[in-house]
């Protein structure tokens, strides 16, 4: 189970030798630093005085940044990208049926549909729409937003539905069944909450929720999972698993494939480590794997991926590695372990899925995708390439429908190819292309590279620039660089055609940076930018700026910073730390304030990547890369733009207010911008995301296209 501080938009320092000494900060001290902190009241999300600071601030950007013939134009573009009929309709298939839920102009909160494959592979295919929920929300007056489904195999005919309230991680649980296209009257229906709900049986579902005080882990997730029957209120549902309440979530869930039924159960100590327990007849058997690895099943076998190094016996596994054993033989206690991946230096498991017959592992080489077929025989596993996978490119590929068939969707793109989507057989000479993105900019006028950045302490972190053709390297072109690094999220080249419209149209160069803390190569790539260690990819971040500038692509006035969520306090420490690499800021949903992020909404689930601000000896490391406690008055920033939504049930808004409030304090030039939709994605709609998405550019256009 992942729950990544991943932002969906349209884009998307010193050695330690060399830091500064610090002593600790105690305990009165950290107490010290939160009960005098001026701006707390802007953590009130929906308090009076702090919306109408939030629509005095939004009221000043729109009027400096959105009201003009430029910002109107980008943003018409963006929405035209976003609500193209020539997008890829995505689907996955359940029974004869592939389904997709679709937002357009037309259906701004989006329609829930599906088709046959003969109709898909049309141009045109014919839609069977089954939920409107621009109609549903009209009726009930409700700002719904999807938020995913659940449908029972092998019948498909029963789903729960999963709807947001403006773009919340809270969703409410209502049944839908698809014979009827009705909701079931007194079904499995379930209020707001922080929900994890799957079917066990027609009659039975495992749900995990807000059941009451204490039934939630400080991170807001649900603590205890249970047992729910048809007919039965929520009250009487049987508790199956009970973790602590400092662990981060619970889960139980059922593989309903066919001849390999199991139920199971996870508890999430950490965002990293995790215990699963097999689940047969009442009784709970824990799976004896490190806790580090993360575990699921495939047909008979049990499938590990590991986070750390393992010793079984006289052998070690290396961390990275993906492990295979027979599922009852393991829970027997052998240890007939088969090495299905093996990472390198640049080598990492970007994934794997599972056909009926041969599981396809999704390989990253140098942030480049290959990708393999796994077959299991005689005791042993063959490893073929897949026929048909490109040697080029970012590549994804998935199981279409691992009950019924050895079939895979494919997708291939980068930065200036549009994304295709195939459809392959394991076995068969080639994939058939079934559909393809229009080109929505001009990429021919475009390159790619790849360089290396040298890092304070040696280390070479790759990034990739896109840029003209001709292009003159003489310092003078506005640049905007993104990054994440973390959570072991990799960032790898995709086809990005806001960017290209609204940037790379305009005469601006484009860079993505790999920095630690991400999964590009593995977990020693992520682990290496954790808690104390986290300045590595603040640093990394910093040599990629300068290395742009060496190269010539741009200079330090000229070169503009994006991120959100973990990105976001990740351009939130270049503008305290390294104001001097960046012309201008924009910081997206983002953690700021590291010494409260544990107690605000989800923060507290994060603190195995950041650290516990309660631990005097981890709140010093902590505080160094706060943004919000290194802002100074007699420093000079760059221009900042900050944005988030009063929605965001996940990074708490009160981030980004304050960090507004202390640069407006300090008389710093900064614009924010709150939506009072969208969660943590940033917009509930189509019409949404592309203003949000156009704020940015028109702020980083303006502030470093000057002459």
């Amino acid at each position: 189970m992942r729950l990544c501080l991943v932002l969906g938009v349209l884009w998307m320092a010193s050695a330690a030798a060399n830091e500064p000494k610090t002593t600790l900060i105690s305990d009165q001290e950290v107490d010290s630093n939160v009960a005098s902190d001026p701006n707390l009241w802007l953590e009130d999300v929906t308090g009076d005085r702090a919306l109408d600071w939030v629509r005095a601030q939004n009221a000043t950007t729109v009027k400096a940044l959105a009201e003009s013939d430029s910002f109107k134009k980008t943003e018409a573009r963006i929405r035209a990208i976003l609500d193209s009929d020539a997008r890829i309709p995505d689907v996955g298939k359940m029974g004869p049926h592939y389904y997709n839920f679709w937002r357009d102009a037309s259906h701004p909160r989006g329609i829930w549909r599906r088709t046959s494959l003969a109709e898909y592979r049309k141009p045109q295919p014919k839609w069977d729409v089954l939920l409107d929920l621009d109609a549903l929300g009209k009726a009930e007056q409700v700002n719904w937003v999807w938020s995913g489904f659940d449908c029972l195999a092998p019948a498909y005919e029963r789903c729960l539905l999963l709807l947001s309230k403006g773009g919340a991680d809270a969703t409410v649980v209502r049944e839908f069944d698809l014979t009827t296209r009705r909701f079931v009257k007194d079904g499995f229906d379930l209020p707001e909450a922080k929900t994890s709900i799957g079917w066990r049986d027609l009659d039975s579902v495992y749900v995990g929720t807000d059941f009451g005080p204490g039934s939630m882990t400080s991170s807001g997730y649900p603590r205890v999972t249970k047992l729910w029957k048809r007919g039965t209120s929520i009250k009487d549902a049987k508790t199956i698993f009970e973790g602590d309440a400092d662990d981060v979530w619970v889960y139980a869930g059922r593989d309903h494939r066919k001849g390999y039924e199991r139920d199971v159960v996870l508890r999430g100590m950490t965002f990293f480590t995790n215990q699963a327990f097999s689940l047969k007849d009442g009784e709970l058997s824990k799976i004896d794997k490190p806790d580090s690895a993360d575990a699921s099943t495939w047909r008979d076998w049990l499938l590990l991926s590991l986070r750390d190094d393992w010793k079984v016996g006289a052998k070690t596994w290396p961390k990275g590695a993906l492990l295979a054993a027979k599922f009852d033989d393991f829970m027997a206690g052998k240890r007939d372990l088969h090495l299905l991946y093996e990472p390198g230096p640049r080598k990492s498991l970007a994934g794997f899925s599972g056909t009926k017959h041969h599981i396809l592992v999704n390989e990253l080489d140098m942030v480049r995708n290959k990708v393999y077929v796994l077959t299991p025989k005689d005791g042993t596993w063959q490893r073929q390439p897949l026929v048909g996978a490109p040697d080029l490119g970012t590549v994804g590929v998935g199981a279409v429908d691992p009950d019924d068939s050895d079939a895979y969707f494919m997708t291939v793109t980068d930065y200036l190819t549009p994304t295709s989507l195939y459809l392959g057989e394991v076995g068969a000479d080639k994939p058939e292309l079934l559909k393809s993105l229009p080109a929505f900019f001009n990429a021919g006028d475009f390159a790619v590279k790849q360089h290396l950045a040298k890092s304070d302490d040696g280390t070479e972190v790759p990034y990739f620039v896109v840029y003209r053709n001709g292009l003159k390297l003489d310092g003078s072109h506005p640049t905007l660089l993104y990054g994440y690094g973390g959570f072991e999220v990799s960032e790898v080249p995709s086809y990005r055609a806001g960017v290209g419209t609204a940037w790379l149209e305009r005469g601006g160069v484009y860079a993505v940076a790999n920095i630690r803390g991400g999964g590009e190569f593995g977990p020693s790539w992520h682990q290496a930018a954790l808690k104390e260690h986290r300045h590595k990819a603040y640093e990394d971040m910093a040599a990629v700026a300068k290395d742009l500038a060496t190269r010539g692509y741009t200079s330090a006035k000229q070169l503009g910073v994006v991120g959100g969520s973990n990105g976001g306090l990740l351009t939130g420490n270049m503008l305290s730390t390294y104001p001097d690499l960046f012309g201008a800021v924009v910081i997206q949903v983002p953690l700021l304030d590291m010494l409260r992020y544990h107690k605000l909404l989800a923060g507290a689930s994060w603190m195995g990547e950041y650290g516990d601000p309660d631990n005097p000896e981890e709140a010093v490391f902590l505080r160094r890369y706060s943004p919000y406690h290194q802002l100074q008055a007699d420093k000079h920033y760059p221009p900042v733009l900050l944005t988030t939504s009063t929605r965001d049930d996940r990074v708490h808004p009160g981030h980004a207010r304050k960090m507004m409030a202390k640069l407006m304090a300090q008389g710093h030039t900064a614009y924010y911008y709150e939506n009072t939709e969208g969660g943590h994605g940033g917009g509930a709609d189509n019409q949404q995301l592309a203003f949000m998405s156009t704020l940015a550019y028109e702020f980083l256009w303006q502030t470093l296209a000057k002459p």
